[in-house]
């Protein structure tokens, strides 16, 4: 039974590998998967190296076919069937149709570049050519804290088997950040893609005066997503990654609850995105 941190690099999965090594949570994972979309802010990459030097046990870092996420990577397809080019991936983004109503892409960000590469670098790890059927080979360590228990999931796979440890702790994103200053580590980054559109305003904000250039990124992020759906005429309407449906480069961000985008992460309902 291999025990396997799923590690997003933020606040609670860093806790949690941290606690791991001072003996908190055990037993001593066998190692621990990060998988780069390539979106994540370069604050997280910096905190990665950092914190792999910490553990005890290695990280492995994992990637969709070599791939990272960018607007190019939303690859466009032709259905055999309708003759219709849409796109094979999508991100949450807010859609402005064309006769005025509203609506939000299908989001397969998580399984295509998260999910299914941590799936297969287990069954690499655990020598599994092909999945039994009921038999945990995996317990997969997910750092979801007591704060966010609406997003436990159990693992869509019998191979593996998905376990809490900071909810069994009863520890809360706070307790996570007090314990990290207590024990005399730095605070971890926040762990999302820059160009996330379940960004609340405040970390909008935030990316676009504190780090320039990744809100930059996003800007440009969407610039190509908008190229990407002209391309396409399955769908009638234009992504934008502000619920406002207003271009990230011209939208106010405001902190008022009549302005205000909420923190929409509860709504990440795979469980693994911004830990």
């Amino acid at each position: 039974m291999l025990n396997i941190i799923s590690l997003g690099a933020g606040v609670q999965s860093s806790t949690m590998a941290l606690m791991a090594v001072k003996g908190e949570i055990t037993p001593m994972p066998d190692c621990a998967i990060f998988a780069d979309t390539g979106g994540e802010p370069e604050e997280v990459y910096v905190w990665l190296k950092w914190l792999s030097e910490q553990l005890s046990y290695p990280v492995y870092v994992v990637k969709k076919d070599g791939k990272t996420l960018e607007a190019d990577e939303l690859v466009l397809h032709t259905s055999k069937k309708s003759g219709k080019v849409y796109l094979r991936g999508s991100i949450p983004a807010y859609v402005k149709n064309q006769d005025g109503t509203r609506g939000i892409l299908g989001r397969k960000c998580t399984a295509d570049f998260k999910i299914i590469p941590i799936q297969r670098k287990v069954r690499e790890l655990a020598g599994i050519k092909r999945a039994g059927r009921g038999i945990v080979f995996a317990k997969m360590w997910i750092g979801i804290s007591t704060d966010e228990a609406h997003r436990m999931k159990p693992s869509r796979k019998d191979y593996i088997e998905n376990t809490w440890p900071i909810i069994d702790k009863g520890m809360s994103r706070d307790d996570c950040l007090s314990w990290m200053v207590k024990n005399g580590y730095p605070e971890p980054p926040r762990s999302a893609c820059r160009f996330c559109p379940f960004h609340s305003d405040y970390e909008w904000r935030r990316l676009k005066e504190d780090f320039p250039d990744e809100w930059e990124k996003a800007v440009s992020f969407e610039k190509s997503l908008h190229g990407q759906y002209q391309k396409q005429n399955a769908l009638i309407g234009t992504p934008y990654l502000h619920n406002s449906l207003v271009p990230l480069s011209e939208v106010e961000l405001k902190d008022t609850p009549a302005n205000l985008q909420l923190n929409l992460f509860g709504n990440e309902c795979e469980g693994m995105c911004g830990l």
